[in-house]
């Protein structure tokens, strides 16, 4: 446990936004600030458009907004309207610095944080910088060659004075950490309670995201029957606009086995889903592999085959302690998941030694560690 604070951080401003990738770490960041001292005044910096405007407000947090300015990565006309945007988003960014006070500037990467690290620049505020990715974004690579404190998710991050701090977990998911170690079965009952699920079978968890991903449902729909036979039950979430699909293929299996393939789209609670599942099958998003890791969860990590690869990359150290699997998504066939999918759910012994390699790299304890760096960065003594 770390010491309590002898003095003040004062005023800090948080940017981040966009994606719930931006948006929650920032905010399980900021309750932790505020767990830590009632006194410190916090400023959200962000766009009208992004996540944050919907999820920092409901927080009781004030969001000073900023333009948008995506940095391109390869010559488009958006090249020439660059640095007019970039200088109006500066200029915000710098005017919520003052109006606020900041006397740390703490990024999450994305849209927002690079106008907030160059304002901070010019005022000589220390900037943190987190990383979520295994691969980090633009924004985070401008900021990290200055910043006075630079934390990251993964141990392969290549960043300028790097330091391994986790994921700051939602606040649901850290709770939900804390009550499966204190009562595992009580919170497992419940969840599947509150899920409609039966109490007698393990949970394969499927989950694409809350955009769903079509190969994997439809994959994974291809072998339910399979599942089903051999003992346990599914929960597909498909991701909005996708459960008809799933269903359709699921409306072949037969009736007696067909009551436990529970498909939804959308699951706002995740951390039911994760409170009942035995293996996940999913994307490996850097929260999805952070939270899964800290769970203790195994996992069948499918990255998604778009990007610049760091889906894959997020889930490298988990799978190389043998905590889950990987497979691509164009390797994600119904015969590679009847060979390793169908013998592991089928094996108590494995997942039960799967999920503790997963947890062996899991951080449970992400907000405190930025935190920490925060007040490093402020110069406040702990």
């Amino acid at each position: 446990m770390t010491a309590a604070s002898t003095t003040s951080l004062g005023s800090v401003l948080l940017a981040g936004g966009g994606t719930a990738g931006h948006v929650n770490p920032l905010l399980a960041v900021a309750e932790e600030l505020q767990r830590r001292d009632g006194t410190t005044r916090l400023t959200v910096l962000g766009t009208a458009t992004g996540l944050e405007a919907e999820l920092v407000p409901a927080r009781g947090l004030p969001l000073a907004l900023v333009p948008r300015v995506p940095l391109p990565r390869r010559p488009t006309l958006d090249w020439f309207r660059l640095p007019g945007r970039l200088r109006a988003a500066v200029r915000a960014a710098g005017t919520a610095i003052d109006d606020c006070g900041a006397q740390v500037v703490v990024g999450f990467g994305g849209y927002v944080s690079t106008p907030a690290y160059l304002a901070a620049r010019r005022r000589g505020i220390p900037v943190v910088v987190h990383e979520a990715n295994a691969r980090p974004g633009l924004a985070n690579r401008l900021g990290a060659r200055w910043a006075a404190q630079v934390g990251v998710t993964f141990p392969d991050t290549h960043l300028p004075h790097a330091q391994v701090v986790g994921m700051p977990l939602r606040a649901a998911v850290a709770d939900l950490v804390g009550r499966l170690t204190d009562d595992l079965a009580t919170t497992r009952t419940q969840a599947l309670d509150t899920l409609g699920l039966a109490p007698g079978r393990p949970v394969v968890l499927v989950t694409g995201g809350s955009l769903g991903a079509a190969h994997l449902n439809a994959t994974v729909a291809a072998v339910g029957g399979e599942l089903i036979a051999a003992g346990v039950q599914v929960l597909h979430l498909t991701g909005a606009g996708k459960g008809q699909a799933v269903r359709d293929v699921v409306a072949r299996v037969p009736a007696e086995l067909r009551e436990h393939y529970h498909v939804r789209e959308y699951l706002a609670e995740m951390e039911h889903a994760y409170a009942v599942a035995e293996v996940v099958v999913c994307r490996s998003g850097a929260a999805t592999v952070s939270e899964l890791a800290a769970l203790g969860l195994p996992a069948v990590y499918v990255p998604l085959p778009i990007g610049n690869g760091e889906q894959r990359l997020n889930a490298g150290p988990v799978v190389a302690a043998g905590g889950g699997l990987l497979v691509d998504d164009a390797d994600l066939t119904p015969t590679w998941l009847r060979t390793h999918l169908l013998p592991l759910v089928q094996d108590a012994g494995a997942l039960t030694a799967m999920g503790r390699a997963a947890a062996s790299v899991g951080v449970r304890d992400g907000a405190a560690r930025v935190a920490d760096l925060v007040e490093r960065a402020a110069g406040v003594a702990r």
